[in-house]
């Protein structure tokens, strides 16, 4: 629960619904938080169109910029610190050597309409630019940008871009 602790402080900077993603994957989380984080994903899913299964594993200091049009594969895991944008897809590949879904490091931004399929890593303090498409590995402190994907190497990547650091 010291999630919750961290959480309470930045209240005004998130939507209610990341809450109940954090509660529900607390450990000791109650039965009925569980329903309740499910009815929450449901009513974000419907009216924001966005698709998080409440199984998804996500770190601490998740933000959603822009809820619209979001999607994360159940069987994807995400790291702490992780911003996300409107129309970015988290996806999982069904045939082919990288059949699967991602996994994203820490401090990682997902642009505007990124797409990162497969059963890929995503290192640590990456930022994915707006509009790319991203099927392979991710090495730490890059720039992805591109369809298909470009990488070039920088160090504090994203440095001035990650909301909500906790």
């Amino acid at each position: 629960m010291t999630l919750l602790k961290s959480d309470k402080l930045r209240k005004g900077h998130m939507p209610l619904y990341q809450y109940f993603i954090r509660w529900y994957q607390s450990p000791g989380s109650l039965g009925l938080l569980k329903f309740i984080n499910k009815a929450c994903c449901k009513f974000v899913s419907f009216f924001y169109n966005v698709e998080i299964s409440p199984t998804t594993k996500i770190g601490p200091g998740l933000y959603i910029g822009h809820p619209y049009g979001i999607t994360i594969n159940p069987k994807s895991s995400l790291g702490k610190n992780c911003n996300i944008y409107k129309g970015g897809t988290i996806g999982q590949e069904n045939r082919g050597r990288r059949k699967g879904a991602p996994v994203i490091g820490d401090c990682v931004w997902i642009g505007v309409n990124s797409t990162i399929v497969g059963k890929i890593t995503i290192g640590d303090d990456v930022l994915i630019a707006p509009n790319s498409y991203v099927n392979c590995d991710v090495p730490s402190h890059s720039v992805v940008f591109g369809n298909p994907c470009q990488i070039k190497g920088k160090e504090n990547a994203t440095e001035g871009y990650i909301n909500n650091l906790i």
